[in-house]
């Protein structure tokens, strides 16, 4: 029970810091029209208006600045409460400073560290949403050990020691900046404007950020600093520096802007379609993608302004969920019955344009406020009934000071009595101690979302990715269109559902591009262009045989051996391997004619051996013209292995059987010419060439003539055969299956050695052809021969300069022409008169033609 006693005035506590929790989150929203808060009242008016306080016997401080008004610098010329309304005023060091010392003072006495009231003690405070705020408050209360917890982002701290107390309730900017790359490489915007804040934490996005941006493939037309609002000496100043920025925006060719900035650069967004139309600027289509740090916020003044520029707009957002009750909360908010909260009246008034009367009865003139007006029948661009990533941050703050004093308190007191003062006078003491649990704390909050943090003190939470909409009522719509997972891969982070996107209204619901030059599209590479950035560049087509499947290839690629660059070079498609086959006309053509001049040299060898005892049979040598006829004939049937898939055997054949066949048949024609000399050499008196004619003779120069080649091509076999091979780079659509000679050099030698044959054969044809003989064959063997020796002298550069099956047709055509040849100039006459003109085949005729 004593136990129970000693806590419960500690439960209280937590009780009212719920309670200033719901308060704060009411706050965020509301706030554009005020000063940083603090939990003490001062006497000055203006600051008083904007302040709030609950008593409890422990206290979560805020100076939570979102709020513009209009004030000149203090120049030390006149009194400062003289000067209103020229200037703007936003998130001052000097307010942030006034505060910060407050919570060190009495309440109601700005008298610093001195505090009669031991309920007025701060455990901890909660600063932002920017970065500043948290600076200037951490430089006065670091010195007293008072745990900080901002929800904007980290300030840079030049001495570590000021961010010794200092909790991030904030995820890691490094985790945003890799959403933001992730996204523009996601949409392929690789040229693009950069637009920040000129502060610490804006130098370091651009010393740091960028460059790795750049090494990822993005570039930027332009780089752009926004001044800082709070120093700047004159409105119209700070309103024509950003003319300037907005001139160079819609000069640009980039569609796609980052901006880099706090929650007050939201306005510099809304003043844009303004300043525009005053100076003539006119306005393009920009995807704006936007920092978490910003939020939607605006002066007064721009209540009726449209907000249209921000459509289609693309943020980076601390991740946040509905919380229960919340909605409920805002519903029933009355101004009227919240006396110690100097904001909602103040906000009242200028929302719902219209006065509280004051105490003195004092009345403006125009509509009076009742306080029963709805929050939900603002426009957005006012008032904002969802809980925004900010609200959630301050809202998780809370809860994480009161699960840090729970924690704390459990192992403070858990075995021993509260003293005097309990864990508030503890606090006093030792206010630091708070920290060490606050770093620790890790709990679920009311949402139903986990709460943590990392070694380094940030946060442990990932981004959500909005898309804003707007309505014509100048409401407006944070869509979730996607997240950035902290845990995730850094190649992963980012998930997007782009269907959901809803683009700027000008882009016609079309992604829009942002690139210096169009893609290089398939088929072609990338040229860089001198003095330009990497991101502009020409795109140049593929050189013959290379390809590029991908957009802006850098180089294009060889395709593999089997395969082939289409037309468009785009793709790699596989050879066909091709042969000349029995199933094309080619193929067929060639097959028809072989069999066909085949049964011709059969049906003439039957002819000839039927009337072998005819004279002109017997004048022209039986045995010599049976071997040539039979030679022919088998010559015609040595195309047919040059024809089909080729293998082994065929491969084999191919050449060796056709060189040996047809320098047998070769050697028959010399033969005879041979013979048909001497023959007319013999006939003169005394001659001694009469032993040489004859069958011995014949004999010997066939055999010698064939069986050179026979050895020749014994050697091509035994040192480098033919074999099966395939030609992959012959044609460039096709594989042609073929056969390798082996040695080329071989290849050549029993083709001359067959040349030289019938050069020899035609030159004697030729002296003999005028020889005075019966059925004399000199001049048709020299006919033939010639034909032959032309056949086979275009062979050669017909041969070398087709390719694939084609080169095989060559010689299978070069076969049957020579072959046809020899068949057709020397056989027809005698054919003829064997058959047609028997009368002419007769001794008497031999004799005749004798004298």
């Amino acid at each position: 029970m004593k136990e129970q006693e000693n806590w419960c005035p500690e439960k209280r506590c937590l009780y009212k810091v719920i309670l200033f929790m719901l308060l704060v989150l009411l706050l965020l929203p509301l706030a554009v029209w005020g000063l940083p808060v603090a939990q003490c009242n001062i006497s000055d008016p203006l600051l008083t208006k904007h302040k709030y306080y609950q008593s409890g016997r422990l206290i979560i401080a805020g100076i939570i600045s979102q709020i513009y008004t209009f004030s000149n610098p203090v120049d030390f010329k006149r009194h400062p409460s003289h000067e209103l309304l020229d200037e703007l005023v936003h998130f001052t060091a000097r307010e942030t400073y006034l505060a910060s010392l407050e919570l060190l003072s009495t309440r109601g006495r700005f008298i610093p560290n001195y505090k009669c009231d031991v309920q007025d003690n701060a455990v901890a405070v909660i600063g932002g949403p920017n970065s500043d705020v948290c600076l200037f408050m951490g430089t006065i209360l670091f010195i007293y050990n008072i745990p900080q917890l901002g929800f904007g982002s980290a300030p840079v701290m030049n001495d570590q020691t000021q961010g010794a107390f200092f909790q991030r309730m904030f995820p890691s900017v490094d985790h945003q900046y890799t959403g933001i790359l992730q996204l523009l490489l996601f949409f392929r915007w690789t040229w693009i404007g950069v637009v920040f804040i000129n502060d610490d934490n804006g130098q370091r996005f651009l010393q740091t950020v960028l460059p790795e941006f750049s090494q990822n493939g993005i570039c930027f037309d332009f780089i752009k600093p926004l001044p800082i609002v709070y120093f700047a000496t004159d409105v119209h100043d700070m309103v024509a520096k950003w003319t300037e920025i907005y001139k160079v925006i819609m000069d640009s060719t980039a569609n796609t802007v980052v901006l880099h900035g706090e929650i007050h650069t939201m306005i510099f967004l809304r003043m844009f379609p303004r300043v525009s139309e005053y100076e003539n600027i006119t306005m393009k289509a920009k995807v704006w993608i936007m920092s978490a740090q910003m939020e939607f916020t605006s002066v007064s003044f721009q209540n009726t302004w449209g907000i249209d520029i921000i459509h289609g707009a693309i943020s980076i957002a601390v991740h946040s969920t509905e919380v229960l009750g919340f909605q409920k909360f805002l519903q029933m908010t009355n101004p009227t019955l919240e006396n110690k909260d100097a904001f909602r009246k103040v906000f009242w008034e200028m929302a719902f344009n219209c006065y509280f009367p004051d105490s003195e009865g004092d009345e403006p003139g125009g509509k009076v406020c009742t306080g029963d007006e709805k929050l939900e029948s603002l426009p957005r661009s006012v008032f904002e009934m969802s809980l925004t990533g900010h609200s959630y941050s301050v809202y998780n703050a809370v809860y994480a000071v009161a699960h840090a004093l729970q924690s704390m308190h459990f192992f403070k007191f858990k075995n021993r009595p509260v003293a005097a003062g309990g864990i508030q006078e503890f606090l006093k003491q030792q206010p630091g101690q708070l920290y060490y649990y606050l770093r620790r704390v890790s709990f679920n909050n009311s949402a139903g979302e986990k709460v943590s943090f990392d070694p380094n003190g940030e946060l442990i939470a990932g981004f959500d990715v909005i898309n804003w909409v707007t309505f014509p009522n100048q409401s407006f719509l944070r869509a979730k269109i996607g997240k950035v997972d902290a845990i995730a891969p850094k190649d992963k982070m980012l998930s997007v559902l782009v269907d959901e996107i809803i683009w700027p209204s000008a882009f016609n619901q079309v992604q829009p591009p942002s690139l210096c030059n169009d893609f290089c599209h398939p088929g072609y590479s990338k040229s860089k262009k001198e003095g330009e950035p990497f991101c502009c560049y020409d795109c140049l087509p593929c050189p013959k045989g290379k390809i590029s499947n991908l957009t802006d290839m850098d180089d294009c690629w060889q395709c593999p051996e089997d395969q082939y660059a289409n037309h468009d070079q785009n793709l790699c498609i596989p050879k066909n391997v091709t042969f000349l086959s029995y199933e094309e006309p080619l193929g067929i053509s060639l097959a028809i004619f072989a069999l066909s001049f085949c049964f011709t040299a059969a049906l003439v060898l039957g002819i000839f051996i039927k009337h072998n005892n005819s004279p002109i049979v017997k004048a022209n040598n039986r045995s010599l013209t049976y071997t040539l006829l039979i030679s022919l004939l088998l010559s015609f049937l040595c195309a047919l292995l040059f024809i089909g898939q080729p293998e082994k055997v065929t491969c084999l054949l191919r050449q060796t059987a056709f060189s040996i066949i047809f320098s047998m048949a070769v050697s028959c024609i010399l033969a005879k010419t041979t013979i048909v000399i001497l023959a007319f050499m013999a006939t003169k008196p005394g001659s001694s060439m009469r032993r040489w004619v004859g069958k011995r003779l014949a004999i010997s120069v066939v055999l010698s003539c064939s069986l050179i080649q026979a050895i020749l091509c014994t050697v091509w076999l035994a040192t480098s055969p033919p074999f099966p091979d395939f030609d992959m780079h012959s044609m460039t659509e096709c594989i042609v299956s073929e056969c390798n000679e082996g040695s080329v050099t071989m290849f050549y030698c029993v083709l001359s050695y067959l040349c030289l044959l019938a050069i020899v054969s035609f030159s004697l044809a030729f002296l003999a052809r005028k020889l005075p003989d019966s059925f004399n064959e000199a001049k048709f063997i020299t006919f033939s021969m010639l034909v032959f020796c032309s056949v086979w002298l275009t062979f050669v550069p017909t041969y070398l300069s087709t390719k694939g099956k084609y080169t095989v047709a060559v010689e299978i055509f070069s076969i049957l022409a020579s072959s046809a040849g020899l068949l057709g100039c020397i056989f027809p006459p005698k054919c003829y008169i064997i058959v047609i003109k028997p009368e002419l085949n007769s001794k008497v005729h031999l004799v005749r033609r004798r004298k």
